[in-house]
């Protein structure tokens, strides 16, 4: 795959027939995502609106055709947790160890770096032993790329008559300092697609 002319850019609500196509496998085939039954079109329009209200909704595109996509969500609902969100990412099952995630990965620290966010926290669903839905490759892929991991949670998510654990894992982007401005949200970050086109 050309790397060179993948374009990252903010996702929209027109964008969810493409997500939403790259998400369902996810759902259906993996316990990477612990969500049941796949999401209406209609649900997935709101998630992304929903998202963009206060974080950034990332996609990544190469010719027009959208490969991957990469969004945070709070970490927990209290204002003392402002400074970290939870992160997500999702690839075209086609396109996995490609360097896609890779790049939605850094587009997305850097853009909440720029918010003002210290905390990328992930939550990622580990087998105690690999089967056909789950692997330990997402856990391998957050370690080699910066992040420590912080708790497990056993035998805490059930999908496909097994059970399967979870673990929390970190990575610090900003110093933390006894005065800490707020964190600014994405709609009022400035020059948003100017800082994606930079890392390109």
């Amino acid at each position: 795959m050309e790397k060179n002319n993948i374009h990252i850019r903010v996702a929209s609500e027109d964008d969810a027939e493409s997500l939403l196509a790259i998400y369902t496998p996810y759902v259906v085939k993996t316990a990477i995502t612990f969500e049941y039954e796949v999401p209406t079109l209609e649900e997935f329009r709101g998630r992304i609106r929903h998202t963009l209200q206060k974080y950034p909704y990332l996609v990544a595109e190469q010719n027009g055709k959208i490969l991957g996509y990469a969004y945070v969500s709070p970490f927990k609902a209290r204002a003392a947790y402002d400074w970290a969100v939870e992160t997500s990412i999702y690839v075209d099952e086609n396109l996995r160890h490609s360097g896609v995630g890779g790049r939605l990965n850094h587009a997305l620290e850097t853009v909440c770096g720029s918010m003002g966010i210290l905390n990328m926290e992930a939550c990622v669903g580990v087998p105690e032993v690999e089967d056909e839905h789950l692997t330990r490759n997402s856990v391998e892929y957050h370690a080699h790329i910066g992040y420590r991991l912080v708790g497990e949670f056993y035998k805490c998510g059930y999908k496909f008559g097994r059970w399967y654990n979870m673990v929390w894992m970190e990575k610090l982007i900003g110093e933390h300092k006894a005065e800490t401005p707020a964190p600014v949200w994405f709609p009022e970050l400035s020059g948003v697609q100017e800082l994606l086109d930079g890392l390109s």
